[in-house]
Parts: C-alpha cells; sequence; structure tokens
C-alpha cells in the first residue's frame, strides 16, 4: 500500500480509482464493511482502491483537542488487512478546511483524483463548515460522470455504531464492549518512557508509556495484551495518576507477566482486553500490593478466557 501524505502527492498510476473517504477513526465494524464493498467493487471494475481521511481529525483540528481512538501509524496498519492500493493522509489544517464543498469535489475529487467512484458512510459530511453531503454528492456525481456508494450505519445491539460512541464507552472504561463493535482489541501504541520506578519499589516494575495523540481510557487497572517485535505478552496495565504516591500527571504503566522486560525507549502496543476496577488511593504500600496481586488473578483469568 504506498502512503501519500497530501492528494497533490497522488501518482497517476492512482488516477481513476475506487475511493473510500471518512475519517475512519477507529476503524470499527461499520468502517471495515465499508472498505470492504470499495474494495470488492474495484477488483469487479479493475480499477484501483484507494482510502482518503484526515490527519488530525477535523473535529480535533477545530477543537484543538486529540481524542484519536486509534493514532495514524495504527490506523494506517489497520486499512492495510483491507488490500487498499494506496492511502491518502491528507493534512488537515486551517488552508484545508476553507475549501468549500463544492472545490473538494471539483478540484480534489475531479480534477486532482479523476475518481472513477467514491464510497462514503451515510452521515459524510465535508467541505467549510462541513455545507457538502451525500445529497450534494449524489447530485454533483451524474453530471460529472463518476459513481458514488452510499453505506448505511452497521448496528450492533439495537445501536449504532459510530466513533463517538466507541470515544464514550472507552472513557467509561467500557473497553469490552469496545473490542466487540471494533472487531478487534483496542490499541495504544507508544514509546516507553523512564518512570519514577514507583512499580519497581513494589515488585512490580512497569514500562510507562505517555499517551499522545489518542483519547485517554478511564482511570483503573485493565488486563491487556503487549506487543512488541512481533512477540505477544500478557499482562496488567494501570492508567491514571498513581494518587497512592502523590503522583499528578496521567500515565500508562504496563506489567508484563513473567520475565521482566526491558522495553525502555522502545514503541510498544498495548491491546485493552478488560477492565478490572477504578484507580483509587490506599493508605500505603503494603494495601496497594495486596491489590495488585488480586488484579493480577482477575487479569489473568480475563486473559486465558480470549
Amino acid at each position: 500500500m504506498k502512503i501519500y501524505n497530501n492528494v497533490n502527492f497522488i501518482e497517476k498510476k492512482f488516477v481513476n480509482s475506487v475511493l473510500a473517504i471518512g475519517n475512519f477513526d477507529g476503524v470499527h465494524l461499520g468502517h471495515q464493511e465499508l472498505l470492504k464493498k470499495a474494495y470488492v467493487f474495484s477488483r469487479k471494475v479493475k480499477k484501483k482502491f484507494g482510502i482518503l481521511t484526515f490527519d488530525p481529525l477535523p473535529k480535533d483540528f477545530f477543537n484543538k483537542t486529540d481524542n484519536r481512538i486509534l493514532n495514524i501509524e495504527d490506523k494506517i496498519d489497520t486499512v492495510k488487512k483491507f488490500s487498499a492500493d494506496f492511502f491518502i493522509k491528507q493534512k488537515f489544517n486551517r488552508n484545508f478546511s476553507r475549501i468549500s464543498h463544492d472545490n473538494f469535489v471539483k478540484k480534489i475529487l475531479l480534477k486532482k483524483l479523476s475518481v472513477h467512484s467514491i464510497f462514503v458512510g451515510k452521515d459524510f459530511r465535508f467541505g467549510f463548515k462541513r455545507e457538502g453531503n451525500i445529497f450534494f454528492l449524489k447530485k454533483f456525481s451524474k453530471n460529472n460522470n463518476f459513481k458514488i456508494f452510499i453505506i448505511n450505519f452497521k448496528k450492533f445491539n439495537n445501536y449504532k455504531i459510530s466513533s463517538s460512541k466507541i470515544r464514550s464507552l472507552i472513557q467509561a472504561g467500557k473497553v469490552n464492549l469496545v473490542n466487540k463493535v471494533m472487531g478487534r482489541p483496542w490499541t495504544i501504541s507508544g514509546r516507553v518512557i523512564k518512570g519514577k520506578k514507583f512499580g519497581r519499589r513494589i515488585g512490580f516494575p512497569t514500562a510507562n508509556v505517555k499517551i499522545l495523540n489518542q483519547i485517554k481510557p478511564l482511570f483503573g487497572v485493565y488486563s491487556v495484551k503487549i506487543i512488541f517485535n512481533k512477540k505477544t505478552y500478557k499482562g496488567i496495565a494501570n492508567f491514571g495518576v498513581r494518587p497512592t504516591f502523590g503522583s499528578s500527571n496521567p500515565i500508562l504503566e504496563v506489567n508484563v507477566f513473567g520475565k521482566n522486560h526491558n522495553f525502555y525507549n522502545k514503541n510498544i502496543k498495548v491491546l485493552f482486553i478488560d477492565f478490572i476496577r477504578k484507580e483509587k488511593k490506599f493508605k500505603n504500600s503494603a494495601m496497594l500490593v495486596s491489590q495488585i496481586k488480586k488484579d493480577i488473578k482477575v487479569a489473568k483469568i480475563s486473559l486465558n478466557k480470549k
């Protein structure tokens, strides 16, 4: 899959392709259905298949937040599984945000990309002040010789699967449900940084990951899987401020079961499997150690079921 940072850099061999457009934040089951249908159609009409998404998310850009379900690297890794020929992570900045919905279609989809057809979700909005929608696209496509396919919302347990719903579930600690509507475990990736070694002092050394460019989960303890160098390990993680030790900056601490692994200054992936309990302050480290041992037993049971 060829990756581009801007529509201006697209190569000639990828024009006149089938294009899936959207934020695809989380690449949940609804997104996956859209991508699968776009791929199947592209092969049917013997065209290249590409994905156009935006980085940062437009909502985060305007609100000056960083609430992505997946960082851009994990998003790219995930969509590779859908056999796209190319991926455009269009830089979303002030200039791009001012492009009218009309010019987005005329100058980008038609002039730069010469799209054969596009696949979008039912709620797709685009252009300055989000004035473009699927009705505009349908009307425009009829007069400009490209096809448009609108994919309806996918449901899970009678509610619409959406990125905003997944974000609220993550912030509520409901990662088990998040994993069901995403079709795989929710993941945080990051570099392991030097910590204050609180865990090591009490017999549970941890790899500390500062969460960047991504939504933060509910403060608490989770059963997790850790991927490093294509190997998977089981463990337990705490995200929070470590109130027992009087810390204040939120950090993700991961303890790998068994052998003590040195992940310092390396990139790891943390897959959230189950929520165990909320973070709490203990009167002393001995009480914390006692609770951690209980948490590990619960985590191992949880992980053995997966």
